[in-house]
């Protein structure tokens, strides 16, 4: 990933920003089971940076 990540929970909105893709993708991810890991706070769903990070460099190592 080029741009750096931010220090604080990202939103699927912000996911799918930081990504290129659509959110929808990013909940379809989720509900599939192949997206990065995410977690519940109350209703909203929030991802971790770092686990992006992680899920990021999985794909690339996979795909190489």
């Amino acid at each position: 990933m080029k741009r750096p990540l931010p220090d604080r929970y990202l939103t699927p909105l912000d996911l799918a920003d930081l990504l290129g893709v659509p959110v929808e993708t990013v909940y379809q991810w989720r509900r599939k089971d192949t997206g990065p890991r995410g977690f519940r706070v109350g209703r909203h769903l929030r991802y971790d940076p770092e686990d992006v990070r992680a899920w990021v460099s999985t794909l690339m190592e996979e795909a190489a």
